[in-house]
C-alpha cells in the first residue's frame, strides 16, 4: 500500500496519525522485529506478541498481566528473558 502525503490525509486519518506519533514508544520497523522475535524466541501468537510491542512493559507483572488472560501461565525466568528482549528495542519513554 503506498504511503498517502499527510495533506491527502482525512480528519479522522491526520487526528491517528498524530495519536500514534505521540504515543508510539518504538518505531514500525523495530515493532514488526520484536514481534516476530517473540514469536520465534517464545512461541507467542501474533496478537499477544503485538500487545506486548504495543506495550512495552517495564515490569514481570505488566509482561504477566498481558500475557495471562489467554490462561497461560509463563515461569518468572521466561518473563525475565522477554522484559530483556523488550528493553533491548525501548527507543524513548
Amino acid at each position: 500500500m503506498e504511503k498517502a502525503k499527510e495533506e491527502e490525509l482525512g480528519e479522522f486519518q491526520r487526528r491517528t496519525l498524530d495519536y500514534t506519533a505521540k504515543f508510539s514508544k518504538i518505531s514500525a520497523q523495530k515493532a514488526e522485529k520484536l514481534v516476530r522475535e517473540l514469536g520465534e524466541k517464545f512461541q507467542l501468537e501474533r496478537k499477544d506478541a503485538i500487545q506486548v510491542a504495543n506495550t512495552m512493559p517495564r515490569y514481570a507483572e505488566e509482561l504477566r498481566a498481558i500475557l495471562t488472560v489467554k490462561g497461560r501461565i509463563i515461569g518468572g525466568t521466561q518473563l525475565d528473558d522477554m522484559l530483556k528482549l523488550v528493553n533491548g528495542y525501548r527507543e524513548r519513554d
